[in-house]
């Protein structure tokens, strides 16, 4: 990975701030992952014990010119090494129980991974009640802000799918390739982080569950982003791999369309991005026509061929059937290559696997407008107090929309007012 140096001089930050670009280090929901002390949740390669004066000076005492993203955990905040490089210090905050879970959980899972699309700890500090993690800091800051960030340049074709492609090869490998698989349980825009070449790194872990191979699925209480979370762990809390693949799933349509997840600027019934799509994946699938899809911000500046892939590769990654949708290592290679992607399908032409009723579905889109106006701020905030804040605990307040249905209906049906009415 490739950095700006800013060397030891800790009064250069402010030339150097990177706060429009949205750095998402974590946004403050999280599950304990393992037993053991704090003491001993400690990571077991190669990162730093940082003391609370080093970070005090790395962060210039952690001054409010330096914040970088800020939420329900804390502050992240810009730092330079002695070394001349430029961290990220996400400072937890101290005596929450939060917290505490948060820095096990982040501990746990970032010691076990190095991957050049996974973001790297550099290393740690716990002082008394305070709780740091120190990361490498990468200067494009997040997808989601460059994707519905205000005033931001149109993000080229080329680079959404290098962005997707590494993403993507992020999450196999944390499912694919680790002793145990790793499901992170939190996947979506604002958690791709971007370096200067627009190389992507998945971030937060704080929410990540380790699994045994031997498992089906995990069942856990129910805590992620509104607009990204598979139906059926959110109507059930059964957690699998293909549970991250549709959050996947939804970051593809994402860059795909320019869309926010959730927008509830749009007519109802189209606020859901998933929702308002699945008719047009399944016409773009069938005729090749995919002008009813794609970004119009792009002005047809794309290859063809790549967009229809990525169109194929996120109508299969946002399937109700859970079982149907591919491995990530499958996207992969949907993405990353011109070969034949037929093995994305699992067997089963796209509209015809499990949805769920959508019979109540103006009145739940009614619901959630309440839920997100009472107790919740949905997934297309970028501004940090929101941003770092709307990953939340789900449990139990969910509307019928999201539940799934029998296995006989046709996905197709999940929008038919829709599609009646066209």
């Amino acid at each position: 990975m490739s950095h700006h140096s800013s060397g030891t001089d800790l009064q250069y930050k402010a030339q150097q701030q990177q706060s429009v670009h949205g750095n998402n280090y974590g946004n403050g929901s999280m599950k304990h992952i393992g037993g053991g002390s704090l003491e001993t949740a400690q990571p077991k390669s190669a990162q730093i014990a940082f003391t609370y004066e080093m970070v005090m000076e790395m962060t210039n005492a952690f001054s409010s010119e330096n914040v970088i993203g800020e939420g329900g955990f804390g502050c992240v905040y810009k730092g330079w090494l002695h070394d001349g490089r430029t961290v990220a210090v996400k400072q937890l905050k101290a005596g929450s129980g939060q917290g505490e879970r948060e820095f096990q959980a982040e501990v746990e899972i970032i010691s076990r991974v190095h991957h050049k699309h996974l973001v790297s700890l550099v290393g740690y500090c716990i002082s008394e009640q305070q709780r740091m993690l120190i990361y490498e800091f990468l200067p494009n800051g997040t997808l989601h802000h460059h994707l519905h960030g205000n005033g931001m340049p149109v993000l080229d074709w080329s680079k959404r799918l290098k962005i997707a492609i590494g993403a993507a090869k992020g999450l196999a490998y944390l499912h694919e390739d680790c002793s145990q698989k790793i499901i992170h349980r939190d996947i979506k825009s604002a958690n791709i982080l971007l370096d200067d070449a627009f190389e992507a790194q998945v971030a937060d872990f704080g929410l990540a569950r380790l699994t045994d191979t031997g498992n089906t699925h995990v069942s856990t209480r129910v805590m992620g982003t509104f607009g990204y979370m598979a139906p059926e762990y959110a109507t059930s809390g059964k957690l699998t791999d293909r549970s991250d693949v549709f959050s996947f799933g939804v970051v593809l349509l994402e860059l795909v369309t320019g869309r926010k997840p959730v927008d509830q600027t749009q007519p109802l019934g189209d606020e859901s991005l998933v929702e308002w799509a699945r008719p047009l994946l399944i016409r773009a699938i069938e005729t090749h026509d995919i002008s009813e899809l794609t970004d119009p911000r792009l002005e047809k500046h794309y290859v063809e061929s790549e967009m229809f892939r990525m169109i194929e590769a996120a109508a299969a990654c946002v399937r109700h059937s859970t079982p149907k949708r591919p491995r990530m290592v499958q996207v992969v290679r949907a993405l990353d290559s011109a070969d034949d992607i037929s093995d994305l399908t699992n067997g089963v032409k796209y509209g015809h696997s499990t949805v769920y009723d959508s019979g109540q579905y103006d009145k739940d889109i009614m619901l959630f407008r309440r839920m997100a106006n009472d107790s919740f701020v949905d997934a297309n905030s970028d501004t940090y107090s929101k941003e770092y804040g709307y990953s939340r605990d789900m449990s139990g307040i969910q509307p019928a929309w999201l539940r799934s249905g029998s296995s006989g209906e046709s996905e197709s049906k999940a929008f038919n007012r829709h599609q009646s009415s066209s």
